[in-house]
């Protein structure tokens, strides 16, 4: 019986895929599988992905025909998975040894649907702790509960999906997959559905993956048009929790997020080529006006000056017929 499944992506990662590998190795164990997808790699990563199969105890290594990036990958490899819990892991990070032997003995101590954890962010030479933001560490509580408040960081602001471990039944309940074809925030979406829908949860404060930042192929360093995803993946976010039985409480929480999210992308618009930029600001104004318009009031109110005034800005913006996510 597998115990455990461990979906890892792959997409140009050459350079960062032996250490990703060796990790796993240092991780394997014999009821653990792990599930590599190459994304339509076209560099090297292919044929190391290939030697990894042969030589990786519990590999599978899984192909698509053409690239569909990161959201796409991660349910190729959830359709896959046969172990009663799983984890995930980007092919272009690495794992202390024997993390997952001790993640998996935490989360079945505790009987709970999920688990979250501590991460070590990697960024050249240098390491920062980053740490879930909730304070209670090895208790069982409703996921729900940690939601809020709407004004504060709160582990649904911890999108990490590789931060953690999942029992099998989130996957089985049809919580775990992600919305196909999303190229960047693929976890927003994901993790508001996991806190609404799960039964319980536990952080814990285990420091064992290490997220590698700054690397030139990844989409946190690319301004190109696939960065604006995050408008569909949080359009998700609005319409989903819209539907849900506590409505009222939630959406506040999910709006305000939105909008420091857009901010975040206006602050930073120069690293986008120019005609990206434009359909930034753009796609940025319409959601902005499919937005709940009391709700993105209030949220505009709660934020400080420099970005309550540029999202204002924004919103006076004339958005043209057919805009669209």
């Amino acid at each position: 019986m597998v115990k455990l499944s461990v979906i890892v992506p792959f997409y140009n990662v050459q350079t960062y895929a032996p250490d990703t590998l060796k990790s796993l190795a240092a991780n394997a164990r014999e009821d653990f599988e792990f599930l590599l997808v190459d994304d339509c790699s076209r560099d090297e990563t292919p044929q190391i992905l290939q030697r990894a199969e042969r030589e990786l105890p519990g590999a599978r290594l899984l192909r698509h025909e053409k690239n569909g990036g990161l959201a796409t990958a991660r349910n190729t490899g959830l359709d896959a998975a046969r172990g009663e819990y799983l984890a995930f892991l980007d092919g272009d990070d690495w794992l202390a040894p024997g993390h997952f032997a001790e993640l998996l003995a935490v989360i079945e101590e505790l009987g709970c649907d999920f688990v979250r954890t501590d991460h070590v962010q990697c960024t050249g030479r240098t390491r920062t702790v980053h740490r879930v933001p909730h304070g209670r560490r090895g208790v069982v509580m409703d996921p729900r509960a940690v939601i809020l408040p709407a004004d504060r960081s709160t582990s649904v602001d911890y999108a990490y999906a590789w931060a953690g471990m999942y029992h099998r039944r989130l996957l089985d309940d049809g919580v775990l997959h992600f919305r196909d074809g999303l190229r960047t925030a693929e976890d927003r979406p994901w993790i508001w559905r996991l806190h609404r829908e799960a039964s319980s949860m536990a952080v814990v404060g285990l420091l064992g993956v290490f997220y590698r930042r700054g690397v030139a192929s990844s989409l946190t360093q690319i301004g190109d048009v696939r960065q604006l995803d995050f408008i569909r993946a949080f359009d998700q976010v609005i319409e989903e929790t819209a539907r849900d039985r506590d409505a009222a409480e939630l959406l506040p929480k999910a709006v305000r997020t939105y909008c420091a999210i857009i901010s975040h992308h206006l602050g930073s618009i120069e690293r986008f080529e120019p005609q990206v930029a434009r359909t930034l600001r753009d796609m940025s104004a319409a959601a902005m006006k499919r937005m709940p318009q009391d709700l993105l009031k209030e949220a505009l109110e709660s934020m400080d000056v420099q970005r309550a005034s540029r999202l204002r800005r924004l919103r006076r913006r004339p958005v043209a017929t057919g805009v669209a996510a």
